[in-house]
């Protein structure tokens, strides 16, 4: 077991709220996880899951609570998530996550923001080759015996296995697998009694595109342009 791969990370939604981005994110995930699955996290493992990442960025309970709740009204918004595909400057592919109750509004904001920061939208299936859709889980590497674990989780649809760093730099693993064995590498770590610090699908570059670092800001400033849309859930990309 090794360091794992990870493309650059930077500082998101520098111009925003952090906290407040994140919540929202994670109330638009709260709401399509109880339209597809109901309320109740014991039966709903989407829930679950969007629960435990709630935790991951601090969202207090009772946000959680009342993000449930609303979702489970009547006159709660329908998502409808959608994954827009560009370039930004230099041939950096780019993937753009959206949740959305008005495609025609985020369509527009999306393509505003490439081409007033160098890229430009593709079409479906321009660079979504360059990405694996997969399942990541991170944990906490204390108390863990990393390749028994290792081991076990192969038996599970493990795929990548290794050490990163958390956004404050401290030692996590990653485990990767499949996006369609997300469910049961999730159920494997349950019955391990291992609560994973965030459990998430993720667009895994294939090749990382290197740039000197005057371009590499460039790319990152459209990024970031990206990451303050209300209707923009995440972004991925191909920079190394």
């Amino acid at each position: 077991m090794g360091r794992i791969f990870e493309v650059r990370k930077h500082t998101m939604f520098a111009r925003w709220n952090r906290m407040a981005k994140q919540f929202a994110r994670i109330g638009k995930e709260i709401t399509i996880a109880v339209k597809a699955g109901g309320p109740d996290p014991n039966s709903n493992p989407a829930l679950r899951r969007v629960i435990q990442n709630a935790r991951a960025v601090n969202m207090p309970k009772d946000k959680v609570e009342a993000a449930i709740k609303r979702a489970s009204g009547r006159d709660a918004a329908n998502f409808e998530e959608l994954l827009y595909e560009g370039y930004a400057p230099h041939g950096v592919a780019v993937l753009v996550e959206c949740a959305t109750d008005n495609p025609t509004r985020t369509v527009a904001s999306v393509r505003n923001a490439f081409s007033k920061n160098g890229g430009n939208l593709a079409t479906t299936g321009s660079v979504a080759f360059q990405f694996k859709r997969m399942g990541v889980f991170r944990l906490s590497p204390e108390g863990i015996d990393q390749d028994d674990l290792e081991l076990y989780l192969i038996d599970h649809g493990l795929e990548e296995f290794g050490e990163s760093t958390g956004e404050k730099d401290e030692p996590q693993l990653v485990a990767r697998c499949a996006f369609e064995d997300f469910g049961t590498l999730q159920k494997a770590l349950e019955d391990r009694g291992i609560t994973p610090i965030s459990a998430e699908h993720e667009y895994i570059c294939q090749a990382a595109t290197e740039l000197p670092e005057e371009q590499a800001t460039e790319v990152l400033e459209l990024i970031d342009k990206l990451e303050q849309d209300e209707d923009v859930q995440k972004v991925y990309h191909t920079l190394a």
